[in-house]
């Protein structure tokens, strides 16, 4: 699940193959400032698909000339990254 209140939005829950597809839509969705920060923090589990998730995340918002900032991932996901190689293509900060 996403909340988002001015910008900063917060995901809760797990990010995984069960549910991706829908994040990924409620994130088209909530998704519409020209600078969202997406929190991390809530989130209890990660698989690869949120991975995947992160990076579409970022091509939308570069084809739709939006900024996204992502904050507080999860150690797991952090690692995935790195094993993936595209740690700075999540650009966290």
């Amino acid at each position: 699940m996403i909340v988002c209140n001015d910008g900063r939005c917060t995901v809760q829950g797990p990010v995984t193959a069960n549910n991706v597809v829908s994040l990924l839509a409620q994130g088209a969705e909530q998704f519409t400032g020209p600078r969202v920060t997406v929190d991390f923090s809530g989130v209890t589990d990660v698989d690869s698909s949120a991975l995947s998730l992160l990076l579409e995340w970022r091509r939308e918002a570069v084809r739709s000339g939006r900024e996204i900032r992502y904050r507080n991932l999860p150690a797991s996901l952090k690692s995935l990254a790195e094993l993936y190689g595209v740690t700075e293509l999540l650009g966290e900060g």
